[in-house]
């Protein structure tokens, strides 16, 4: 890969909204060469889409749930780990599947209207797929930072309550 090109994908992965003008500016290139870099790396796969992230806490009325799952599998004959990634995949609640190394093979993050949802799709979906031999479920309690973004006010003062003995 190209030098511009990374430049063009840090760019892109810090801000999604750039201009193309001010993407061509900021790696020096012309507009239509660097609108050509970008659709070369969109069919390539590089660039697999263009999303915002979204501090869920500060939207009333949404009282979504967010949990880790560690998860212990058999790998399949020939196809190792990748068979089972997929099914696990597939399924809506599954926002982001990873092969860990450790004491669990995969990572799975998942998000639903509430705990019980979650512990649904743990209970019925995930845990009765064949060669899934444990799970281990863990609630995300609060979000301080998502892709390099920190998502509490930083206004420099100390929140926390005094308490004195």
């Amino acid at each position: 890969m190209e030098e511009k090109e990374l430049e063009l994908l840090k760019l892109l992965e810090k801000n999604g909204r750039l201009e193309m003008d001010t993407i061509a500016r900021m790696i020096d290139l012309p507009v239509d060469q660097t609108k050509e870099m970008m659709e070369k790396l969109e069919n390539e796969s590089a660039i697999l889409g263009y999303s915002t992230l979204i501090n869920w806490a500060k939207v009333l009325k949404y009282e979504g749930v967010t949990a880790m799952i560690d998860v212990k599998v058999t790998p399949t004959r020939g196809a190792g780990f990748d068979k089972i990634a997929e099914r696990i995949y597939r399924f809506p609640e599954v926002k982001a599947l990873y092969l860990m190394s450790g004491a669990y093979d995969l990572s799975v993050s998942v998000e639903g209207k509430t705990m019980m949802e979650i512990s649904r799709f743990v209970s019925d979906k995930l845990s009765t797929l064949d060669t899934v031999v444990s799970t281990t479920t863990h609630f995300v309690l609060k979000k301080y930072k998502h892709d390099g973004i920190v998502f509490e006010d930083q206004d420099g003062k100390d929140k926390r309550m005094m308490v004195s003995p």
